[in-house]
């Protein structure tokens, strides 16, 4: 199978051969629809967030069940999948108690050792040598996920577009529900209105938010943002965005404010946008080691809670995710997914991304 490998940090992937993986007990065998490209990735590709290589990177991903391990009840051979980028043992202290977007399980072995869960990896070169995975290492033609992250996907759906639901639409909702738990009527703000941002934008309009602010430094995302729900948009290279925010709500600032790209000036501005009694939910990575200074008094004294978000929680929130983009209520077609390429352009994807170009989100289509 071809597969896109990061051999070291700040070096281009190359597309390989690699022999096709076979799943374990409890894993299923994906032949590849559709891989979201995502920041994430981006981030172990400059080093910034520790991972080791070589690798296969890829985590937002659909694609149909090609072979089921033992014990495997939940999918079948020939089903249509998306994926969580979440993938839960199920039988850690955290999966126990319905947070399995907590699961410790899945940090210690996937994301810090790009292992599954018997502490291997299913990739390896045609010599043997081990080949990494982030998540399921969806940047391939087949990928070896855990049976807890993959759902059936409605019939009616594209099975390439529903891609982005694994990441960039589950880490909006987890932060919508979740963390902020925002309710009809409250107004929230959004910075940094790329892939998960929009997707922020638009679960927060289905929920009632208003008003329902939009900030980026990009003028075409901002219009793809107000065409998903937001009511007003603030271009934070123009204006100041904590003010003009200010504005918008008489003075107030709004009730949530979400980041969704792990810069310390944007975590800032966030904060400061936020209503006595607000929500901050920081759902962007950040570079290992980046910290954020808040002014601890007004913390205390007005009530402001800071919380992080990491996805949702695949076993309660994905039912619900597919049955609203079933119905319509959360869209994942074109008008999100705006640039679609080949396995063999995948660096011209990612360097799309990092230069800030891509609106949206981008496909690499299999």
């Amino acid at each position: 199978m071809k597969a896109a490998i990061l051999n070291d940090i700040n070096q281009p992937m190359t597309v390989e051969d690699l022999p096709t993986p076979s799943p374990r007990a409890g894993e299923v065998l994906l032949r590849i629809a559709a891989t979201g490209v995502c920041h994430t990735d981006l981030h172990v590709m400059k080093g910034e967030v520790a991972f080791p290589t070589p690798c296969v990177l890829g985590h937002e991903t659909s694609g149909t069940v090609e072979a089921i391990g033992d014990g495997v009840t939940n999918v079948a051979v020939g089903d249509r999948v998306v994926c969580s980028f979440i993938m839960p043992c199920g039988s850690c202290a955290y999966c126990r108690r319905g947070r399995d977007d907590m699961c410790e399980t899945f940090f210690a072995y996937n994301r810090l050792k790009g292992q599954l869960y018997d502490g291997t990896t299913r990739l390896a070169r045609p010599d043997g040598s081990p080949v990494w995975m982030y998540s399921m290492g969806a940047l391939a033609e087949y990928a070896v996920t855990p049976a807890s992250s993959a759902f059936r996907l409605p019939d009616g759906l594209s099975l390439q577009e529903s891609a982005i639901i694994g990441c960039s639409v589950f880490t909006a909702f987890g932060a919508i529900r979740n963390q902020a738990e925002l309710r009809m009527g409250e107004s929230a703000a959004v910075f940094a209105v790329g892939g998960v941002g929009t997707n922020v934008v638009q679960i927060a309009a289905a929920v009632g938010a208003s008003p329902l602010i939009a900030v980026d430094l990009d003028d075409d995302k901002l219009e793809l943002a107000r065409s998903f729900g937001a009511t007003h948009t603030v271009n934070a290279g123009k204006e100041d965005a904590a003010e003009r925010i200010r504005e918008i709500t008489g003075g107030q600032g709004v009730d949530a404010a979400f980041e969704a790209l792990g810069r310390p000036q944007t975590v800032q501005q966030a904060f400061q946008s936020v209503a006595d009694g607000g929500r901050v939910v920081m759902i962007g990575i950040a570079s290992a080691g980046e910290t954020v200074p808040f002014e601890i008094t007004r913390i205390v004294r007005r009530g402001i809670r800071i919380m992080g978000s990491y996805g949702a929680r695949a076993g309660t929130d994905m039912p619900q995710i597919l049955n609203l983009v079933e119905r319509g209520v959360v869209d994942v077609s074109p008008k999100i997914i705006t640039r679609r390429y080949g396995i063999e352009q995948v660096n011209d994807a990612y360097d799309a991304l990092g230069r800030g170009e891509v609106v949206g989100r981008a496909l690499i289509e299999f």
